[in-house]
């Protein structure tokens, strides 16, 4: 067992100290970890503590922190220019684009408008669906996770802080329950797959008593929930719901800015369901940390007029220099890695469950993996603050990890690890989960 560091060190209290006086209270800080650099799976702070990485700077750093292929891409775009705006051409965004056509879950050509983030894909994704359809209204998933500008945080239902004090958000959305096969809440008929079960109740709920069918214009969600608790659905949902938005001639919407760039072993988390989307959101891991987004559609669909959107930034050429590379190296390697050491740990995890009452469930595919802790496996009470003091007590011990939902941890480390270094890890997290048990469960 590591023996605890003494954390935080006087360089990170300082820093910590510092940010207070200057920088928003808004952001989300679980523990004091200052970062000074990182190289592969591994971070060291400004004390010089080193750290195992098993949440990416949430699932972000895809092939590794400053992974070298990536920083002498942009090392050599940085010589040549940093900007010219998205009103002019450039070959690296061409490129890209190009290579987003190639690994698209679409049978027809795909299209982007890239961004500078997740939210603004799905801002674009909305307006688009909006524009294509001449329709207004949208479903959404509760748990689903898709931003914090104001269209993306109306379909954001992980957390009420995230609506709290900006009423009203955007009109026409409604949201169904996500299938949640460790927490069903709507009855099944007999042989129904939980996911055919929600879809069913969508048709006949929703559209019913709601809103109509003809009146929605998409349908957007998380292919595998991130913030709302690594959730993944049962196998018969997207099936039913691509069938059901084809009947309604609905835009079915896949956020893949968490789930996707190689994370389950595929490009995107929808193709482990066999449906094609009409749009997809993609940003975190499509750069390797450089801020970049892409909304991907159908050629079809994305038939808006010239100056019916555009951004400054989107398609920033050093953001582009490090995607390119980026799909090269997890292309070449680490879309396998993650399928291989994912299912390792996976399989790793489910094993450690076996000596720990308070894991009630641990699911996941690739390198997206929660871990959902409760008082009680039978009741599957949440267990927050038990959760809470796994997160802290691996702190302490040299490994990062990061909560999601109400009692979630999440598994999202850089697609470049080893087997041996999910070994390490998980050896920390087993000493985190006893030592929190010994706290809790009394």
């Amino acid at each position: 067992m590591k023996l605890p560091m003494n954390l935080p060190g006087p360089k990170a209290r300082a820093l910590v100290e510092r940010d207070s006086a200057v920088i928003s209270p808004s952001y989300p800080r679980d523990y004091p970890f200052a970062m000074d650099y990182g190289k592969g799976a591994w971070l060291w702070d400004v004390d010089g503590n080193r750290f195992l990485d098993f949440m990416a700077g949430i699932a972000v750093n895809s092939t590794g922190h400053s992974h070298p292929e990536v920083v002498k891409a942009i090392q050599e775009q940085a010589e040549k220019f940093l900007h010219i705006s998205s009103d002019f051409y450039h070959v690296n965004m061409i490129e890209l684009a190009e290579r987003l056509n190639e690994i698209a879950p679409m049978k027809e050509q795909a299209i982007s408008f890239l961004t500078n983030s997740g939210t603004e894909s799905v801002e674009t994704a909305i307006k688009l669906a909006r524009y294509h359809t001449g329709r207004t209204n949208f479903i959404g998933f509760t748990g689903g996770f898709h931003g914090r500008t104001m269209g993306a945080v109306t379909f954001t239902a992980s957390k009420s802080t995230y609506h709290k004090g900006f009423y009203p958000l955007m009109n026409g959305v409604t949201h169904a329950p996500y299938p949640n096969p460790y927490r069903p809440i709507i009855e099944r008929k007999p042989g129904e797959d939980y996911g055919e079960a929600v879809v069913r109740y969508i048709e006949d709920q929703i559209f019913r008593q709601i809103v109509p069918a003809e009146e929605v214009a998409g349908i957007l969600l998380e292919p595998i929930q991130g913030e709302g608790g690594y959730i993944v659905p049962p196998p018969g949902f997207f099936p039913a719901l691509r069938k059901l938005c084809d009947k309604y001639d609905i835009l079915l919407i896949a956020d893949e800015v968490q789930s996707g760039m190689g994370r389950t072993g595929k490009w995107w988390a929808i193709e482990n369901f066999g449906v094609e989307p009409d749009i997809l959101t993609s940003a975190k891991g499509i750069a390797s940390g450089v801020p970049l987004g892409a909304c991907i559609a159908r050629k079809s669909i994305m038939d808006w007029e010239r100056g019916a959107h555009g951004n400054t930034y989107g398609g920033n050429p050093l953001a582009c220099a490090a995607a390119n590379k980026t799909i090269d190296l997890i292309k070449r390697e680490y879309l396998k890695n993650a399928a291989e050491v994912g299912q390792y740990g996976l399989d790793a995890l489910q094993e450690i469950a076996m000596r720990h009452p308070s894991i009630g469930d641990v699911r996941g595919i690739g390198l997206m993996i929660g871990v959902e802790f409760v008082k009680d496996r039978n009741t599957k009470e949440y267990a927050p603050e038990l959760r809470d003091a796994v997160v802290h007590k691996a702190f302490e011990r040299g490994l990062l990890l990061l909560g999601c939902s109400k009692s979630v941890i999440r598994i999202a480390p850089p697609l470049m690890i080893s087997k041996a270094e999910v070994d390490e890890g998980l050896e920390v997290f087993e000493e985190a989960v006893a030592l929190a048990e010994a706290e809790f469960l009394k």
